[in-house]
């Protein structure tokens, strides 16, 4: 008989399997939120009495439960005890305004917000039908451990999250992915990874972020250890390798930037030499800091792409036996690019040079918008937006962004919301947010503005006014003043030639 794939699959085998072993070492610097370290079975009750606490509130299967928070263990329950039971979870960026996270919750129709204590000030305004703060008494009635939560017969076509993406337009979007997509997804990125039991998985990506979820599924099905950083910092990171025995971690260039940066001044030998698998997502990273992860940390350097879209996994790159030869600079070179197709994705390449893909791993639509997900899937491939190539090795090279959107510290920002933000200004006649390289963060958002006649203002007064309305990883760090922008015969901002000066001799203009 057919078993239906769930996310729930991944915990339960591993409650049976490793139950008495170390599933989560929490973050330690959050006393009123950290739970410490849990065994496979204590998170299995955990998420059981998460579902039955929204038994009692009433939250039906299907229904939202929207969570603000920055990394915990708490946060990894929930991937289990709401999704795990039927219903819907919406993973919110917490580095967005109130105003951008009050959208998403009326959008999404959440029933229920959890929200970390340490934000709970700051996002007072945001409001829910249920608010609770994780790890405080507010939140007890989530912990029914004397109640049995009601069965959920596990449906893989059902969403299982809804996270939202900035996309093109000023309006984020809300990505449906079913357990079916989460479920492959992860057992493929854990299957090319070679993730097993005796793996250290540390989270430096934000788990709210689509790119974080494959591991936390992976790692939980084959009894690894998962070990929770709550902010990137690099020396940090290092210390959790030492101390941990970390084996595999994720990260976007800005993470590898600041762990080459503290790893400069570590005193000692480097933690993990030789046994630590870094994956790097979110943008391409230069050649050169490919060349200094192998040769400064010693690590394997991992990249993949993919979207939120995707669930994310589209290609994957590692080390080839057939690159063994190779210098550390020539072994850079071949792994700069994007990868191949992860098994079960099919790529193509349309006419204008847009990356097509198509997988078990795409997204089921957007969220109440229908007519986004039909411009989005066309004649069963995804359109990505980002153009690039297939070379005679069939890796992927991404060259371009087709859609109007800029990666800063693996961020989307949405060109098209900075825009309508520096519109808002009276000064501002014509607005144009581009995308520029930026060696910490691989691009930066930077704008192009025309002044109204008679109209002045300086460039901390733009980057303030943004900030006032926007959260501030998607605000432009400069402004610059022009006569004209470069426009089409139709009136249309010629966004390549914006760029164009600030790429010059570098082979593509991403980051």
């Amino acid at each position: 008989m057919k078993v239906a794939l769930s996310v729930r699959g991944f915990l339960d085998r591993a409650e049976q399997v490793y139950g008495d072993r170390v599933a989560v070492v929490d973050e330690p610097a959050q006393p009123a939120a950290s739970l410490g370290s849990l065994t496979f079975t204590q998170m299995a009750e955990r998420a059981r009495a998460l579902a039955a606490g929204l038994d009692e509130l009433g939250v039906g299967v299907g229904e939202r439960v929207a969570v603000l928070s920055q990394n915990s263990a708490r946060l990894l329950n929930g991937f289990f005890g709401v999704a795990g039971y039927g219903r819907v979870l919406v993973p919110v960026n917490f580095r967005l305004s109130p105003h951008e996270v009050s959208y998403i919750v009326e959008h999404s129709g959440a029933s229920v917000l959890l929200v970390d204590p340490e934000l709970d000030e700051a996002m007072a305004a945001v409001d829910a039908p249920h608010r609770l703060v994780i790890g405080t008494d507010s939140d007890e009635l989530l912990h029914r451990f004397d109640v049995a939560p009601r069965p959920w017969e596990a449906d893989e076509d059902a969403t299982a999250f809804i996270n939202y993406t900035s996309g093109t337009t000023a309006r984020p979007k809300g990505v449906q992915l079913t357990h079916r997509n989460v479920w492959l997804n992860s057992s493929t990125f854990g299957w090319q990874l070679g993730v097993a039991d005796r793996d250290v998985y540390l989270h430096t990506l934000p788990m709210f972020h689509v790119n974080g979820w494959g591991m936390p599924f992976a790692t939980t099905g084959v009894g690894a250890t998962q070990v929770v950083l709550r902010k990137v910092d690099g020396a940090e990171i290092l210390r959790r390798i030492d101390q941990h025995g970390v084996t595999v971690l994720c990260g976007a260039p800005a993470v590898v930037n600041a762990v080459l940066d503290a790893a400069a001044e570590w005193d000692g030998p480097i933690p993990g030499r030789g046994s630590v698998r870094i994956v790097v997502a979110g943008a391409p990273p230069p050649t050169r800091t490919i060349e200094r992860v192998l040769s400064e940390l010693g690590w394997e350097f991992i990249q993949i792409y993919g979207l939120t879209e995707t669930s994310p996994l589209l290609t994957m790159n590692r080390m080839r036996s057939e690159w063994d030869d190779l210098d550390d600079a020539g072994r850079a070179a071949k792994l700069v690019r994007a990868g191949a197709p992860a098994i079960g994705v099919q790529l193509d390449i349309a006419p204008d040079g847009e990356v097509l893909a198509r997988s078990n791993n795409c997204l089921e639509g957007y969220w109440e918008q229908p007519e986004a997900t039909a411009a989005a899937i066309v004649d069963g491939w995804f359109r990505t937006g980002d153009g690039g190539y297939l070379d005679d090795d069939g890796y992927l090279t991404i060259a371009d962004r087709k859609k109007d959107v800029i990666v800063s510290g693996g961020e989307n920002v949405s060109s098209v919301e900075v825009e309508d933000a520096l519109f808002s200004h009276p000064a501002v006649a014509e607005a144009a947010a581009i995308g520029v390289p930026d060696e910490k963060w691989g691009e930066t958002v930077k704008a192009l503005v025309v002044l109204a006649t008679g109209q002045q203002v300086t460039e901390s007064d733009l980057i303030d006014h943004c900030r006032e309305r926007l959260a501030h990883f998607k605000c432009p760090t400069s402004v610059e003043f022009r006569d004209s922008l470069a426009r089409t015969a139709t009136g249309k901002l010629q966004k390549f030639k914006l760029r164009e000066p600030y790429w010059q001799g570098r082979e593509r203009q991403v980051n």
